[in-house]
């Protein structure tokens, strides 16, 4: 979700699609390598963070989230390879498509939210497993992940998740439609 700490500040959101299927594969690596996971996120990919200031969340905002998601339909997504960005380790969704078009209704709706600050271009989902770590690493911890690949999951809600000052927690839970 973030690439240091610093970023964790309380009241401080995100919006995610929780992917529990991958936690038996990725979940002692994530919480050695991943400060999300350290922080209480499960296995996740996500849609926006940052998003708003919790201050900001009020009952329009949430009825709001639940116009814009349910107008999705539910999708399955399939894990079948590891990828990399510099630093990082993660696991690529496939297809992307749904999961940027949930990022852009999101950004288009809040514009003062866009994707990661607007630090970067492009929406590239994926599933992060260790950032921070020496490229040996990252090449174990992929090697160890080869055998849980390919499994799909299921994508039927977004989270709301709001930094305490401590960890994240879930604030809420928006369906997706069917």
């Amino acid at each position: 979700m973030a690439d240091d700490s610093s970023r964790f500040r309380a009241g401080q959101t995100a919006l995610i699609v929780r992917i529990p299927e991958a936690e038996p594969f990725v979940r002692r690596w994530r919480e050695r390598f991943d400060l999300s996971a350290q922080a209480g996120v499960p296995a996740h990919v996500t849609v926006l963070f940052p998003f708003l200031a919790e201050s900001r969340i009020d009952a329009l905002v949430y009825t709001a989230l639940a116009d814009v998601l349910g107008r999705h339909r539910a999708f399955d997504l399939r894990f079948r390879r590891c990828g990399r960005f510099p630093g990082v380790l993660h696991l690529v969704p496939e297809p992307d498509v749904q999961l940027r078009q949930l990022t852009e209704a999101i950004a288009d709706r809040w514009p003062e939210a866009p994707p990661y600050g607007g630090r970067f271009a492009e929406i590239v989902p994926h599933l992060t497993i260790a950032q921070g770590q020496e490229s040996a690493v990252l090449d174990q911890v992929e090697n160890d992940l080869a055998d849980g690949l390919p499994f799909t999951s299921r994508v039927s809600s977004v989270e709301l998740i709001v930094h305490d000052g401590t960890e994240w927690q879930v604030q809420a839970s928006f369906a997706l439609g069917e």
